[in-house]
């Protein structure tokens, strides 16, 4: 096969997987009673991080309006704190609260679990493979993304 035909057929599966990607994060975000935006926010926080609130707008690629709604909703469910800079009004510090904190572990385990259930559906010979050239993927793009 030639590189145009390997372009186009890598062009298609990442567009459907991206697709079906969201659709496992929409799901998994539903069961908690979270909208996806809010579980992908979640997802930026180790176990106790506080963030900044403008690195997690740079990570979601969020205007600061659109992220503010989406930490009032965390903040009305308890899930984050939300501090004022006292150096910097415009920034506040973003923290998870105690509940919160149980939630992302949740959430991460759910995660994992999801992914070893389609790992099932994956002969087992091809799991490390199949890890190796999604990891070479994700470089390569990275890289792209780099140069632009």
């Amino acid at each position: 096969m030639d590189i145009n035909h390997n372009a186009e057929s890598l062009a298609n599966l990442t567009f459907v997987l991206l697709a079906n990607c969201q659709e496992k994060e929409v799901r998994l975000a539903e069961v908690h009673n979270l909208t996806q935006a809010e579980f992908r926010c979640l997802r930026l926080f180790g176990s106790d991080e506080s963030i900044n609130n403008k690195a997690i707008a740079e990570r979601m690629n969020l205007s600061p309006s659109r992220l503010t709604r989406i930490i009032d909703g965390l903040v009305q469910k308890e899930y984050i704190i939300r501090e004022i800079d006292p150096n910097d009004r415009r920034n506040m510090k973003v923290s998870l609260s105690k509940k919160g904190q149980l939630l992302v572990q949740q959430l991460n385990k759910a995660y994992i679990d999801i992914h070893r259930e389609i790992l099932q559906d994956i002969d087992e010979d091809q799991h490390q493979p199949l890890i190796t050239a999604m990891t070479h993927l994700l470089s390569a793009l990275e890289k792209w993304i780099a140069k632009s």
